[in-house]
């Protein structure tokens, strides 16, 4: 065996974290895939770490224990493993063997046992042992020879490590598992013993046998309940013994194999190949067929990474030519801030091949010349290839390094390819899509973060005051990373037609238009904003003085605990729901559903919202005003929603409220420059629409193309009315239906928005799919495919992956067949809008007109326009928009014309 240390890898803990963290993935075959793919991710992820290390996994054997002997009612509690995770089961055992990895299933024991045993006999034979699993009951076999670690959290447990993060140390775990019991393993522990308690009397008395030689100490603890405690403990002596039993590791169980038999893994790559084709795991499949046909090709480790730091012009010559030559190159900018209106460039870096790149610093503070190129020369030299359309740049949020790139006068075109948007259109929900989330999960490598060379917190350094022995591998492991993403995620979309379609047709020629819109800014009112922070200021003086009147007493109403006191202690109101600690909740919801009978939760109600604006815009949006542009510049996120909506922050301006009148008055700040209108063009009902398309259903089919009101038209049909005589009740309660609907709203929602009973709301439904049958066929259609394919479409293509849809947990399924019917209609309007906006951007540069796009609001765009041309350009950008994506039914865009946002709407 080799000097490196023993990894033992708990198989068992693997496979539950995996389930319960991936999303569901299943091929096209059907089998489910997700667990597989994260077991074997951390599985390779280990081998990368631990490259000289002999490896060993462990499973649970099926069948009962000798702790099911001590304790008939062991792990009673736990509920039968899903059928979705048992069919992966198997997979994962094979590719495990395909791996060339020691797999080891014993029966009568459990995994922790063999490991256990294991890590007995390695440290017996002088050996190091690394222990990769998320249980703590792990903790117990931590010594300076053994080391956990955790690949979810990348956490490393040594005994100071244990010490920290339980209180005690490792040589205490068996007894705080024994006091405390264990609820997932039905270990039964002391009754009225929780954590704070066991740590007490462990950190007071020492062991479990110390401490019941010294139950007459207890009382003198400091901790609640010490002086009942002795008696507690004393009256369940022998279920604390038991328990202590039921934890303890076994470190002598008989095993088949010895040390000598676990080696460095060598795959069978023939196997392998062949099980990550079945399993449709595409980026190891192309890993496995370009490392070539032979097993020592395969198994080779990668490369060292070729980094180098260009300080000098010549040599920075040598690297433009090369980049000049290449079909495609990853580029990268270090900055000095992440406000894109702000930031400065400090360096740039490159790479052309995985495992090549170069830093080029330029505004590190504490260098001079030689030992960095003037940014001036730098931006000068890079220029005419940053420029040129003709050149491919791939990028990781290639929007933020154009932005940065414009405060110095360069305009960074042929933009082909952005590794966030490439793995958002992928799958939105697999994973966060920030560079290092992607390496890690895409790559399974583990990359150089920002806080390793920065620091964190207050202290943090900015890239310019980084010295360049760490800032140089970190900016070219930046490229190499995204370029190594690149050629492992666009193999994967090329795959597949739709997907292909969306990030090259949409998600990314929308990046330099984002660009420019969030550059141009808004004009908004300061004085304006001002006015009303004061004004609401008073009211909510008024409202806190009228919440005191009813409740009888002074409280801080933005405090959860004191207002559960005064609504459902003294004022005796039912408690509605509880949140997870047990205490009575007063969460919006909660709030509104008793704004129906109490006025204090009513009060409550308008209090939030009203607190809410001030903060979050009345107050901050004045000193949000950028000082040089005076205009508000916020940011556009195309890789957050699930769905494929653009979200926006700093300000986030998706949430301006816009049903209420303070809402609609922040928006009256958002004004136009002198000389220019603002003109606001929504598309009207645009989901109704999709979904009038997607179910093909004949009513709604009609309604839209004769132009009826389609809320009147469903109002007629619901309510068996003719349609001139409907209410405006009816159309408000068939408003509610046609939406509700949308969005999966259920009776009960229903009744409660409209103020009636379930039933009555329930036959609403009953006959509303009883007059539009295809709507009910779609819905039922939509959820049968979700459930087989784990993911529905847009009218694009794009995906919206459900990893709930098959779960046994009935409320988690429903919430995911509710996303699976919204999600083709809300992921559609956003590529309709996302298409539109990329058509009226290039029309406006084309054009002679003096118009630019300021805003992107849900199903609108806002435009600043000069006030002659108004009219014109009004009924173009109708025209264009309607024509965003052909339809079963008209397209409607109404556009609106005012001197601020709320007039325009």
């Amino acid at each position: 065996m080799s000097n490196a240390p023993l990894v033992l890898v708990d198989g068992s803990s693997y496979l539950y974290r995996a389930f319960h963290a991936m999303p569901r993935l299943t091929s096209s075959k059907g089998q489910e895939t997700g667990a597989v793919r994260g077991v074997i991710s951390m599985l390779r992820r280990m081998e990368k770490d631990f490259p000289d290390s002999p490896l060993a996994v462990v499973f649970d054997a099926k069948g009962k224990t000798f702790r099911d002997e001590l304790f008939a009612e062991y792990k009673a509690n736990r509920p039968p493993m899903p059928d979705e995770l048992r069919s992966q089961i198997e997979p994962i055992h094979e590719i495990i063997r395909a791996m060339g990895v020691p797999l080891l299933i014993i029966e009568g024991v459990e995994a922790d046992d063999v490991i256990g045993t294991l890590t007995a006999q390695a440290i017996d034979n002088g050996l190091e042992v690394v222990v990769s699993t998320g249980d703590k009951d792990m903790a117990q076999l931590v010594n300076s020879h053994v080391t956990l670690v955790n690949t979810m959290t990348d956490s490393h447990l040594d005994p100071a490590g244990v010490a920290q993060k339980f209180g005690i140390g490792p040589e205490l775990i068996i007894d705080f598992l024994a006091l405390m019991g264990d609820k997932v393993d039905n270990i039964p522990g002391v009754p009225g013993v929780g954590e704070k308690t066991a740590l007490a009397l462990l950190q007071g008395l020492g062991s479990l046998e110390s401490i019941y030689a010294n139950l007459d100490k207890i009382k003198d603890l400091d901790f609640r309940g010490a002086k009942n405690m002795a008696k507690k403990l004393e009256e369940n002596r022998d279920n604390a013994f038991l328990s202590y039993q039921l934890a303890t590791i076994k470190t002598d169980v008989e095993l088949a194999i010895g040390l000598g038999d676990i080696s460095h893994a060598t795959p069978d790559n023939e196997k392998l190949l062949a099980l990550y084709k079945e399993m449709e795991f595409k980026s190891w499949v192309n890993e496995l067929e370009s490392a070539g046909d032979s097993p020592a090709a395969i198994a080779a480790p990668a490369a060292e990474a070729n980094y180098q730091v260009v300080t000098e012009l010549a040599e920075l010559k040598q690297w433009l030519a090369k980049l000049a030559q290449a079909e495609v190159f990853a580029f990268d900018t270090e900055t000095t801030s992440l406000n894109y209106m702000e930031a400065q460039v400090v360096g740039v870096s490159f790479a052309l091949a995985p495992g090549e790149a170069a830093y080029v610093p330029c505004g590190h503070d504490y260098l001079g010349a030689p030992a960095q190129i003037d940014r001036e020369t730098l931006l000068t030299q890079l220029k005419p290839l940053l420029e040129d359309p003709a050149k491919a740049k791939v990028g990781q949020n290639l929007k933020y390094d154009r932005s940065v790139l414009l405060n110095h006068g360069v305009k960074l075109d042929g933009i082909a390819y952005d590794t966030m948007l490439e793995s958002y259109v992928w799958n939105s929900v697999a994973t966060r899509h920030d560079m290092d989330s992607l390496a890690e999960y895409y790559l399974h490598k583990n990359t150089i973060h920002f806080e390793d060379i920065a620091g964190k917190g207050a202290k943090q350094l900015t890239f310019n005051q980084i010295e360049l022995d760490k800032a140089g591998p970190y900016a070219a492991e930046d490229a190499d990373i995204t370029l190594q993403l690149h050629q492992t995620l666009w193999p994967m979309l090329e795959g597949e037609a739709g997907l292909k379609r969306v990030v090259s047709e949409i998600e990314v020629p929308l990046v330099p238009i984002l660009s420019d819109i969030e550059r141009t800014g808004a004009l908004v009112d300061a004085s304006l904003l001002n006015t009303q922070s004061d004004e609401i200021a008073g009211r909510l003086k008024e409202l806190e003085a009228a919440a005191y009147d009813l409740a009888g007493e002074a409280f801080n109403l933005a405090s959860p605990k004191q207002l559960a006191h005064i609504l459902f202690e003294k004022l005796q109101i039912p408690a509605l729901k509880k949140t997870k600690t047990g205490v009575p909740s007063t969460a919006e919801e909660v709030l509104q559903e008793l704004a129906l009978d109490y006025p204090l939760p009513k009060l409550l109600l308008e209090y939030r919202g009203l607190a809410k604006l001030k903060s979050t815009y009345t107050d901050k949006l004045p000193l949000m005003i950028n000082p040089h542009t005076g205009r508000i510049h916020t940011s556009y996120h195309q890789a957050v929603a699930a769905t494929g909506r653009l979200s926006s922050s700093d300000p986030n301006l998706q949430n301006i409220p816009i049903r209420t009148a303070e809402g609609r008055r922040i928006r009256q700040a958002f004004v136009a420059p002198k000389g220019y209108k603002i003109v606001a063009a929504d598309y009207s009902q645009i989901e109704l629409r999709i979904m009038a398309h997607l179910s093909g259903d004949k009513g709604l089919l009609d309604a839209f193309s004769h132009g009826q009101d389609v809320h009147r038209a469903t109002a007629a049909e619901v309510f068996g009315v003719a349609v001139d005589a409907v209410t405006s009740d009816q159309r408000r309660s068939a408003k509610a239906i046609n939406f509700g609907l949308i969005y999966g709203m259920s009776a009960f929602g229903l009744g409660r928005q409209l103020n009636i009973g379930r039933a009555d709301a329930q036959g609403y439904i009953d006959r509303y799919f009883e007059r539009y049958p295809g709507v009910a066929e779609f819905m039922d259609e939509i959820r049968a495919s979700a459930a087989a394919r784990g993911y529905v479409e847009t009218l694009m293509g794009r995906r919206l992956y459900l990893p709930e849809i098959n779960s046994k947990n009935g409320m988690r399924r429903q919430a995911a067949e509710r996303t699976a019917i919204n999600a083709p209609m809300q992921g559609s309007a956003a590529d309709i809008i996302k298409t539109a906006m990329i058509a009226v951007h290039h029309w406006l540069q084309g054009s002679n007109t003096d118009a630019r796009i300021i805003m992107q609001v849900h199903d609108e765009l806002v435009l600043e326009v000069a006030e002659a041309e108004v009219e014109a350009i009004s009924a173009e950008l109708c025209r264009i928009m309607s024509q965003a994506m052909n339809l079963k039914v008209p397209l409607i865009v109404e556009a609106g014309v005012g001197d601020n946002w709320d007039q325009a709407h």
